[in-house]
């Protein structure tokens, strides 16, 4: 194996374009990060009461999110234990029981062994115990709706894993009483690139969207409003690999993208009890110009709240699963254009999404050439050093033109990759509770 620390170097923010090509490398990270990382499979709404389930990956393992007869959320691999089919074939459903369609084994909504045909055949087996041989299964933890899942005996646990960022992701998880849910539906499609492209775009890369989405033109994308980037009023903010990378000017940039007056006036309309609720820093970042992602495969936009997951499927490609996320309490018809917006923009139709993955395509693509793959990438805009004093929580970089959120992506990527166990990740410490009195714009 090649040396790995000489892949990254994060503080120039150069990076080996080998990475995003390479097998060995790909097969570790399935190791080191998917099979140790928590990892989102579903959002509470999903699987609301006992028997709901919907069907994921951990990585390349696939696996069954279900509520059951406990009404706890159980996470187990969707892979028989008797000759390893897969158990269930649905994408979401409700069912009382999974089992298996090659030789009958049946399994409880907790994953356990509850019987299989001619049980008596095992009667006299040494050593032979129903309990022994149920579905693998995963740690469940949930942050505010969304469920994470991780096979690492010894990984922190979830509050730990997201550290900080929680303040950031309460901007969308808690604005308003009665929490979010997603809406009805997974988007589904192919792209033909490396995970990492999508999620150091989402991670940080605000710098795309004045050129991509645009063509060079006047920095506004929408009949009602768009995308205006200042570094003077906008930050990236990361923790643990973690980052969002926001503006505090722009109040509902994102959201009117999305070309919905009603939207807009929605979000206008909550904006003062937004403000009550979580301070004027979350209430800004609500809709306004910025996108995350959670380490190391879950990203979201505020404004458009689609929420995607780049499921790796080898080195050179993935699978996009997307949802749209929206506050419970709202109207049905808010719920539909909110929807019917993340499609226009955010979905294989969408017209950002189409922009997007063909970049991402070509980035990974162009990685095969065998003289190209020995040229480094550049992750080196530094306009701005790190903020010593940020009254923000987490590494604070002023200004979203800026490559350091990426940066710190592929620092915990390294760190990851490096670590024999758990012990050897790094995690940023946990702050006190903020006073929202110390921070106002």
């Amino acid at each position: 194996m090649q040396d790995l620390s000489a892949l990254i170097d994060h503080e120039k923010g150069i990076i080996d374009r080998r990475v995003f090509w390479d097998d060995t490398i790909y097969q570790l990270e399935l190791e080191r990060i998917f099979a140790r990382a928590w990892l989102f499979v579903a959002h509470e709404s999903q699987v609301k009461d006992p028997g709901d389930f919907v069907t994921t990956y951990m990585g390349e393992d696939a696996v069954i999110v279900a509520r059951g007869k406990d009404k706890n959320i159980h996470v187990m691999l969707n892979s028989c234990p008797h000759r390893g089919n897969r158990v269930c074939f649905a994408g979401e459903g409700k069912i009382r029981s999974f089992v298996c369609n090659y030789h009958g084994w049946a399994f409880g909504l907790d994953g356990a062994l509850n019987g299989m045909p001619n049980n008596e055949l095992y009667d006299h087996t040494p050593g032979f115990k129903k309990e022994d041989w149920g579905l693998h299964k995963a740690r469940v933890a949930s942050y505010r709706g969304l469920v994470f899942a991780t096979f690492a005996p010894d990984a922190p646990g979830l509050d730990d894993y997201l550290g900080d960022f929680r303040w950031y992701l309460d901007a969308i998880l808690d604005c308003a009483d009665g929490g979010t849910e997603f809406l009805p539906g997974t988007t589904r499609s192919a792209l033909k690139t490396n995970w990492k492209f999508p999620a150091d775009n989402f991670v940080g890369d605000i710098y795309h969207a004045l050129w991509t989405h645009l063509g060079g033109a006047e920095p506004t994308l929408g009949p009602f409003g768009g995308v205006k980037v200042d570094n003077d009023t906008s930050y990236q903010a990361s923790v643990n690999g973690h980052g969002w990378e926001f503006s505090v000017q722009n109040n509902f940039g994102n959201a009117a993208t999305m070309g919905d007056r009603e939207i807009v006036r929605y979000m206008r309309s909550e904006y003062e009890a937004m403000e009550k609720r979580l301070g004027k820093v979350r209430a800004k970042m609500w809709g306004s110009v910025g996108s995350a992602n959670i380490f190391p495969n879950f990203a979201f936009l505020p404004g458009y709240f689609t929420f995607r997951l780049f499921q790796p499927k080898g080195p050179h490609e993935i699978e996009l699963h997307a949802w749209t996320l929206v506050p419970s309490a709202v109207s049905d018809e808010l719920k539909d254009r909110w929807r019917i917006g993340a499609m226009r923009t955010f979905s294989p139709g969408g017209i950002l999404e189409m922009d997007d993955g063909e970049n991402w395509e070509h980035a990974t693509t162009a990685n095969a050439g065998a003289i190209t793959r020995q040229q480094k990438l550049c992750y080196t805009m530094a306009p701005r050093a790190q903020e010593k004093d940020s009254v923000l929580p987490g590494r604070v970089h002023h200004g979203q033109l800026n490559d350091a959120n990426q940066r710190l992506f592929y620092k915990r990527w390294l760190e990851f990759m490096m670590a024999e166990d758990w012990s050897q990740i790094p995690l940023d410490p946990i702050s006190k509770p903020l006073s929202q009195g110390a921070i106002t714009w």
